[in-house]
């Protein structure tokens, strides 16, 4: 009972961290006072840091004991997006926003260093907290996963606020848990004309339109109908002018998929299809694909120290089954590398009117899960370590 009474000691100070940094939310790569927040509460916790990739920053919690390294990974930033909640806390950095829960993974992971800090002599090993920038444009695990203070982890674990949860309900199962996330470009060539006489011209929106169509066939006849896969299309851009023909077209989209096998074949499928396609209308096509983040793939052992941790603490009415995720997530870069397990934590509470979905401009959590939050990060670290 020590942890949830010293998350619940700590309750205060969590919320008015995450209230601290939902005021003051900072785009990727700008982290610069998130960053100087962390560790100005790092400095009164005496616990070491240094700092990495910029903004990012590892602190180091040694147990008493010797033993194995593990890391628990929060990101820092936020979104360009106006906030609309009258709440005393909003963004004070107008179009910038922590809609998607980054506040108060944040505010827990500090949370969970000051308990951890205060039970080393429990510690049989080391904890590193990882305060990670550039999520949500994919960049930051890809930078810091390289990272020689990183190569030493034997495990890492990350907990994510979700709105698709009832508040302080859990979601820690094994296997995929969230998509693979990349982008793609198709630049369609043609040849320009009056509209009047198409037949002199090469119509690369005609061509175009017909693409996006027969991209569609992926999910239904190329990949094994029992394997989820998602080819949407979110911009087709085209023409100068309603009376002349386009010489040129540029579609945009993204592929999701849980199967690194079919992530692979994608590009190669896409790229077929298109210049086909294309013939069909005598254009040409070019595609630049973009690997964005694999998907989030829980290994098992992590997923089931986790749950014991949460059993434990909360009990296991607490855990629900939750279908995995479309969405993509650059944790997923760490767990290609090293053991781990992705925690869902819900944050959604109609009483509070507590309902809107990541990256809305209504977004808010349920603040009291956060200790909840601390609590379960600071059991894992302890049973991760007394197992290994």
């Amino acid at each position: 009972m020590i942890i949830e009474d010293l998350s619940q000691k700590y309750e205060d100070y969590i919320i008015e961290l995450r209230r601290y940094f939902h005021t003051y939310p900072e785009l990727s790569w700008q982290e610069k006072n998130t960053s100087l927040k962390i560790k100005e509460e790092l400095d009164k916790l005496k616990i070491p840091y240094i700092s990495v990739i910029g903004t990012g920053i590892i602190a180091t919690i040694e147990g008493n004991k010797n033993g194995p390294v593990i890391g628990l990974r929060a990101d820092m930033d936020a979104l360009d997006i106006l906030e609309e909640n009258d709440v005393e806390y909003a963004s004070k950095n107008t179009g910038v926003m922590h809609a998607c829960g980054h506040d108060g993974h944040v505010a827990m992971l500090l949370g969970a260093g000051r308990i951890l800090n205060e039970l080393k002599e429990y510690l049989n090993g080391t904890v590193k907290l990882i305060f990670q920038p550039a999520e949500e444009i994919i960049e930051g695990a890809k930078k810091i996963i390289k990272m020689d203070e990183l190569k030493d982890l034997s495990a890492i674990y990350a907990i994510h606020l979700w709105a698709g949860l009832e508040s302080g309900k859990i979601s820690l199962e094994s296997g995929p848990r969230m998509a693979s996330a990349d982008k793609f470009i198709l630049k369609v060539h043609g040849k320009g004309g009056h509209g009047a006489s198409p037949h002199q011209g090469i119509d690369a929106i005609v061509a175009a339109s017909s693409i996006v169509l027969s991209l569609q066939t992926v999910a239904s006849r190329e990949v094994d109908p029992l394997e989820p896969v998602v080819i949407s299309i979110g911009k087709l851009t085209a023409g100068d002018k309603y009376n002349v023909i386009a010489k040129e077209a540029l579609i945009e989209g993204t592929t999701r998929c849980f199967n690194k096998d079919i992530r692979e074949r994608l590009p190669k499928i896409i790229e077929r299809i298109a210049l086909n396609t294309a013939k069909t209308y005598r254009a040409d096509v070019e595609l630049d694909y973009q690997y964005g983040t694999p998907p989030t793939i829980n290994d098992t052992t992590c997923s089931k120290i986790a749950y014991d941790s949460a059993a434990n603490l909360f009990g296991e009415n607490s855990i629900l089954q939750m279908t995995k995720v479309t969405g993509g997530e650059d944790f997923a870069m760490y767990l290609e590398k090293i053991p781990g397990a992705f925690i869902f934590l819900g944050v959604r509470n109609e009483a509070k009117e507590i309902v809107y979905p990541h990256h809305h401009e209504k977004f808010n959590i349920d603040e009291s899960v956060l200790k909840k939050g601390a609590a379960l990060m600071t059991q894992i670290a302890l049973d991760h370590l007394t197992r290994n």
